[in-house]
């Protein structure tokens, strides 16, 4: 697009463009983003909270963006995907930007991006464009979530001050890997060299421990160097620089979240010379921490939940907080997946949970039909003999079946992807619009 006056001129039309630009949706590698982040003189004076895992990443992102805003510091954040709008993925102290922003930012990446000769995947414009507005704003700090793996994200362009690993478990095995050791080699190539890397899983394969001692990065793992004590509605953190006593339960809600915020607070302490944030500023941070679609209750009779969950080691977690707050009555579940995702696996993880499956078919050229989530539900011997299973054209014909169906003790859960709870979302928006 050479042609200046063809450039888009709405954020709809750049988006639109945006997807054409490349040949592949995912393209790993680092080479096109360097090049053009060079030619734009992306360097970030501020430091930057970089956060990888298959799970818990946005949980993360959002408590460290909460306390960190709470204790006065202008904010940068940029995670993916999001459920809406596109802009929520770039928010600068915890307000998402206006489209004109993200018009005019588009515009300097083509300009570079057309100059170099260069080709960009969506995600990697998106990355350089955050990046380019958080310096643009003079933010005092960001956090930088990884999109997929960590060695070959466009996020890893950007060097990381403080890096953190939230788990690793099976998703995208395409390009990351078909074992644990694989995986969490390329999720641990965000750690740097003299620097904090933090890793909130329990068990942790011997290629990460390899990252480490060839990176050379200062290492802490959750249970050895940091960990919590729960104590009804309080919790207790211990890490490097000693105790924090009687901290308030985190607003996210479910079964994990502990274990997030203690890796937000380890993360807080070995960057403390950097950033001093007080007890009461995390207290603050953490009951005022709020991240859509993570066992995100939105009614309560009957419950109805919306969860992201879309493989395996979310499902599980989801299962978890299921089981924790049991209903008198059914539990109902709109279900629509992408084809490339651990289908039966997330079935299996649910399946005790569950009373009525509603299964649709996503908006997507990657989405799974109804039919093929139903026969993926016989693979994993959950029949329909007690009409049990229904398919519905789309998550919102799903939804309204169930609300139709449950009464005040019975339960709604919406997981399977962002595109499922994203829909859902929409419509419940737009209800509320026209009360």
């Amino acid at each position: 697009m050479n042609d200046s006056s063809a450039e888009p001129s709405s954020l709809v039309d750049w988006l639109i463009y945006l997807e054409t630009l490349h040949p592949k949706t995912i393209d790993m590698g680092l080479a096109r983003v360097d090049r053009v982040k060079t030619a734009l003189g992306l360097t970030p004076s501020f430091p930057i909270f970089m956060v990888g895992g298959t799970n818990g990443k946005g949980s993360v992102c959002a408590m460290l963006e909460s306390i960190l805003h709470c204790a006065g510091y202008k904010t940068g954040c940029y995670t993916s995907p999001h459920l809406l709008e596109y802009n929520e993925r770039i928010r600068i102290n915890k307000t998402v930007v206006e489209d004109d922003k993200l018009c005019q930012i588009f515009h300097q990446i083509e300009t570079a991006r057309t100059a170099c000769d260069t080709s960009l995947t969506f995600f990697e414009f998106g990355t350089l464009a955050a990046v380019g507005l958080f310096i643009e704003a003079q933010v005092d700090v960001a956090i930088l979530e990884v999109g997929l793996g960590g060695r070959l994200d466009a996020v890893n362009a950007f060097d990381a001050d403080c890096s953190i690993l939230t788990s690793i478990d099976f998703d995208h095995i395409e390009y990351l890997g078909d074992t644990r050791e694989k995986i969490g080699f390329e999720k641990a190539a965000i750690f740097r060299k003299n620097k904090p890397a933090i890793c909130s899983e329990i068990d942790i394969p011997d290629s990460v421990r390899q990252q480490v001692d060839n990176i050379g990065a200062h290492f802490f793992q959750f249970t050895k160097e940091f960990g919590f004590s729960s104590k009804g509605f309080q919790w207790d953190f211990w890490g490097p620089k000693g105790k924090r006593h009687s901290l308030p339960l985190p607003a996210l809600r479910g079964g994990k979240q502990l274990q997030n915020a203690s890796t937000c607070l380890v993360a807080l302490d070995t960057m403390s010379e950097l950033l001093p944030v007080s007890m009461h500023e995390v207290r603050l941070g953490l009951t005022e921490a709020v991240i859509p679609g993570r066992f995100q209750v939105v009614s309560t009779q009957p419950m109805i939940i919306l969860d992201v969950a879309h493989n395996p080691g979310a499902a599980a977690v989801l299962a978890e907080n299921l089981a924790a707050t049991k209903p008198v009555g059914y539990t109902y579940a709109i279900l629509a997946m992408l084809k490339d995702k651990d289908i039966t696996g997330v079935i299996q993880e649910l399946r005790n949970e569950i009373d009525f499956w509603l299964v649709s078919t996503l908006d997507s050229p990657r989405a799974a039909s109804a039919d093929y989530l139903i026969d993926e539900m016989h693979k994993a011997n959950i029949s329909n003999e007690k009409n049990t299973i229904h398919a519905f054209p789309d998550c919102v014909a799903a939804f309204v079946y169930a609300c139709e169906q449950a009464t005040k003790n019975d339960r709604i859960c919406v997981f399977g992807s962002f595109y499922t709870v994203g829909s859902v979302l929409q419509h419940l928006n737009t209800l509320q619009g026209k009360q």
